[in-house]
């Protein structure tokens, strides 16, 4: 499976950025409007540019551009690491760092040039009290104010509502586990916990990062289960950039089976390790796929399912949007919902989304 022929340069500039010193200028504002569809356009400047190789006039200036904002950001998140800190430092507990904060406190090669919102952390469930009263003494407030937000959130999801920052606009996504509570698939957060490093910087003694195992299921698993996938291109290059690097390391590729297969998440890390695979050409040991296959076989996910993604994950620099990929995103957002919820409480849930969505003035959007 590959992504259409329109959307193939930005991915094969990515692995080989060689591959763009012969392309017109044409082809090069193609290429940055590829990767900034896909939010994608600061990780292409930095592969770029260690690569030694300069974009023509405009698209350099594109380029350019995202890379200082990516250093912002990645100046920024460092900071707000310090606050976290400095807010639940004294509660003694382990903070971990999810996805790009992660990348950018660890200083994985993943995290150059990524360019990223929201911080997400995991703490322990049985101190999210504490962890969300302190925040607020530390002038983060809840983004979701409505009854049914709330509600939806603390008795369904893996996470409390979002949290933003009153004066520096940051927002914060505090999560107790990697899955919704009502999810088919119930992984243990307290094993991701266990695995976690501390970083070596001085003065953050609370932070810690998931080891490169689970960072890698985490992303994955973040992936497959995602309704709406407009960083879906983007969370696939961060999976292969990990796997291309942790994978030298002597047993990494039997580790990260074995933690997904003891956590409750064999089965959606196999599919998206086809999924990377696949798209990316990401060079995935058989062996493992067998390991995290149900019948000890490495076999093909379904075909529909991959096609679908395959039409979902588009970029999205192009002005016309065809209707087999509105289709392909909307499956794939019923799909991530079903995942999640059971069908009693899937229907009503959707209907009232729904119903928001048709008389927004009524209410507040929801996840």
């Amino acid at each position: 499976m590959s992504l259409p022929n329109h959307g193939i340069r930005v991915i094969d500039v990515l692995r080989d950025p060689q591959r763009a010193s012969g392309l017109s200028e044409s082809q090069w504002s193609e290429l940055v409007a590829q990767a900034r569809g896909a939010n994608l356009l600061g990780a292409l400047g930095a592969r770029l540019k260690a690569a030694g190789l300069q974009a023509p006039g405009p698209a350099n200036r594109h380029l350019a551009g995202a890379l200082q904002l990516s250093e912002r950001q990645h100046r920024s998140v460092r900071w707000e690491i310090y606050q976290l800190q400095e807010a639940l430092g004294h509660l003694d507990i382990p903070v971990l760092l999810l996805k790009g904060a992660a990348y950018v406190m660890a200083e994985h090669t993943v995290g150059q040039g990524r360019l990223f919102g929201d911080i997400d952390i995991l703490v322990p469930h049985a101190a999210l009290g504490d962890v969300e009263s302190q925040l607020m003494l530390h002038g983060w407030v809840s983004a979701k104010t409505s009854a049914y937000d709330q509600r939806y959130y603390r008795e369904w999801m893996h996470e409390i509502p979002p949290m933003s920052h009153m004066r520096r606009g940051t927002v914060l996504d505090v999560h107790h586990t990697i899955l919704p509570l009502t999810s088919r698939n119930a992984p243990d957060p307290q094993q991701i916990i266990d695995r976690a490093t501390a970083l070596p910087t001085a003065g953050l003694s609370a932070i810690r990062i998931p080891c490169p195992e689970d960072l890698v299921i985490h992303s994955i698993t973040h992936l497959v289960h995602e309704g709406e996938l407009h960083n879906g291109l983007r969370d696939l290059n961060d999976i292969d950039c990990m796997l291309r690097s942790f994978g030298a390391a002597p047993g990494f590729w039997k580790r990260l089976s074995a933690y997904a297969g003891g956590n409750d998440l064999a089965r959606p890390v196999c599919f998206g390790l086809h999924l990377v695979r696949s798209i990316y050409g990401t060079p995935v040991p058989e062996s493992t796929l067998a390991e995290l296959s149900p019948n000890g076989r490495a076999q093909q996910p379904a075909r529909w399912l991959e096609a679908t993604y395959a039409l979902a994950l588009q970029p999205v620099g192009h002005a016309e949007r065809r209707i087999t990929t509105a289709l392909a995103l909307w499956l794939l957002y019923v799909r991530s919902h079903a995942l999640r919820m059971p069908i009693h409480q899937l229907v009503p849930h959707l209907a009232r989304k729904a119903w928001m969505q048709r008389f927004p003035a009524k209410g507040q959007g929801e996840k």
